[in-house]
């Protein structure tokens, strides 16, 4: 099972938190038959929106983090509870790019650097909290980072990677960092700060080093003195149901609903995006949900 922790300054300026997202890349890999640049750009998204999500106060609070740019990927989208549980889906899954010069995947070139990040918030108690940016370059980290800094105006270090193996594209090792400046920091520990990071090998690289979520944290935040404010696992988990859809179907009109098509067993199916599992509904099934749409209506 993956893990998140989150960590302070003794003094209270800076925080870092780190996640190891392994098994829930992986998960989301066989879920949606990911290719090796959709699952880097995916597994980036479900990542980020996990270490996000797991900062929200709120117990039933939820966050949603949607990546609308002009590549081959189309949309992506990710959503967490307050317990860093995630879920996620994308567009066109068997999107493939040849590699970067460099090596590495094309993952700003899949998602495209022209488009928009939008965060959204929901606590709950009404209309959801909502802000988006433009995207800077489509490599997810980058975007978040910017997101916070000009949405939230919040200085922030956001590391995700995803190794994938060149040969048959299994994800491999996942995490992410997401390091900010807390009200008080001084330009003293955001220069120390911003020295650590540039010293810091990647997210993937430190994980394959064998270096633990606290060893990555106290090398974000070397120089001061670090408490460990807490951790929890986390994981790949969708919350869907049979009862779900029914209660989605009867948000259609009536007429719409009438007329669903069905397949060769005479069944509407309905797919869920998230994981891909599918429920069938009889046309008795079907007509209940007609009557109960007559009587809303009344």
């Amino acid at each position: 099972m993956d893990r998140i922790i989150r960590t302070i300054t003794s003094d209270g300026s800076l925080m870092a938190a780190a996640i190891d997202s392994t098994q829930l890349v992986y998960t989301a890999q066989r879920l949606h038959k990911l290719t090796k640049t959709s699952c880097a750009a995916l597994g980036r998204l479900l990542t980020g929106a996990s270490l996000m999500g797991a900062m929200l106060k709120e117990a039933n609070a939820t966050l949603t983090v949607k990546v609308a740019g002009d590549g081959p990927l189309g949309s992506l989208l990710a959503t967490s509870d307050s317990r860093g549980y995630v879920r996620g889906y994308l567009d066109h899954p068997e999107v493939e790019l040849p590699l970067k010069p460099n090596g590495k995947l094309d993952v700003g070139g899949a998602v495209g650097r022209n488009g928009r990040l939008a965060v959204i918030r929901d606590f709950g108690t009404g209309e959801p909290y909502s802000g988006q940016v433009e995207l800077v370059s489509g490599e997810i980290a980058e975007d978040l980072t910017s997101y916070y800094a000009q949405s939230e105006q919040t200085p922030t270090v956001c590391a995700l990677g995803v190794l994938v193996d060149k040969q048959d594209g299994e994800a491999l090792l996942a995490g992410g960092m997401l390091i900010q400046a807390l009200p008080g920091a001084d330009d003293a520990a955001l220069a120390k700060l911003e020295k650590n990071v540039s010293e810091m090998d990647s997210v993937t690289t430190m994980l394959a080093k064998g270096l633990s979520l606290e060893d990555m944290c106290n090398l974000a935040l070397k120089g001061f003195q670090v408490e460990k404010l807490d951790e929890f696992k986390v994981g790949y988990a969708c919350n869907c149901s049979k009862e779900r859809f029914a209660r989605v179907l009867l948000t259609l009109p009536r007429e719409d609903l009438e007329t669903l098509p069905v397949n060769e067993e005479g069944l509407v199916e309905t797919v869920c995006h998230y994981c891909n599992r599918k429920y069938m509904f009889s046309k008795e099934e079907i007509q209940v949900l007609v009557e109960n749409s007559r009587k809303k209506d009344k």
